[in-house]
């Protein structure tokens, strides 16, 4: 008997095996997963829950579990923040739900920042040639830790897209997620709080909370303004 040596991949199949593994596939296989995951959360309706509450006979802890996976999914998904704190105050109370928003952050920012790193970081990193984008990419990359947690800090920034953005940069795994869990706690605290005393507007709690997020909210408006009005200037100046 003669042993049959396997055929070699002829040049078609050897081009195909390369656009299947190139950047290019693998940022159009980040979009498919993205697009599944909207689609997903719209069409389970994650809003009844604000009205129904938990579903009747769901253990506390599986509860717990579920909903802070369904946080992470869902915050990968683009919803916003906001409103899942919220839920999670409404559901859960102020200690429970404020731990049960905070993990799901943090698993839903490290599933976006995963899937983006290895999905799409080599197709993306070719396109940072503006000015402001190298100047993002190197701030992000050689002070991961404190670029992260000001972006954490300031509620102007959409979660899911910093998410994202940071992955192509080469900031590490710890100060990301570390910056995450840290600069995200004082916003979420505060609309899950909103969101455990609803029932009483009046309440102590949620007059703090509400003015918490407003002044926050306001600063970052500030903070947006005044750069803004220092960029006509220069920019001005070097267009006369």
């Amino acid at each position: 008997m003669h042993d049959s040596a396997a055929p070699s991949p002829g040049p078609a199949e050897r081009r195909l095996a390369r656009a299947l593994l190139s950047p290019w596939s693998r940022l159009a296989l980040l979009v498919v997963i993205v697009a599944g995951a909207v689609a997903t959360v719209l069409s389970c309706h994650p809003e009844r829950l604000l009205s129904e509450g938990l579903p009747a006979g769901v253990p506390h802890g599986l509860a717990f579990v579920l909903f802070s996976a369904a946080y992470g999914l869902c915050t990968a998904a683009f919803v916003p923040r906001p409103v899942l704190s919220v839920a999670a105050g409404t559901l859960f109370g102020t200690q429970t739900g404020a731990l049960a928003a905070l993990l799901g952050t943090v698993l839903g920012s490290a599933a976006s920042f995963g899937l983006a790193r290895l999905l799409g970081q080599r197709a993306l990193r070719p396109l940072l040639r503006a000015r402001w984008l190298r100047s993002a990419d190197r701030q992000l990359s050689r002070h991961g830790f404190r670029s992260m947690l000001a972006v954490r800090l300031f509620p102007g920034v959409p979660f899911a897209a910093a998410n994202y953005c940071a992955a192509v940069s080469r900031v590490g795994w710890t100060p990301f997620l570390l910056a995450t869990a840290l600069g995200s706690a004082p916003s979420t605290t505060a609309y899950v709080i909103a969101g455990s005393h609803a029932a009483s507007p009046g309440s102590p709690a949620f007059v703090a909370a509400v003015a918490f997020i407003a002044v926050t909210g306001l600063a970052a408006v500030l903070v947006v303004w005044r750069r803004r009005g220092r960029a006509l200037p220069a920019g001005r100046r070097q267009h006369p």
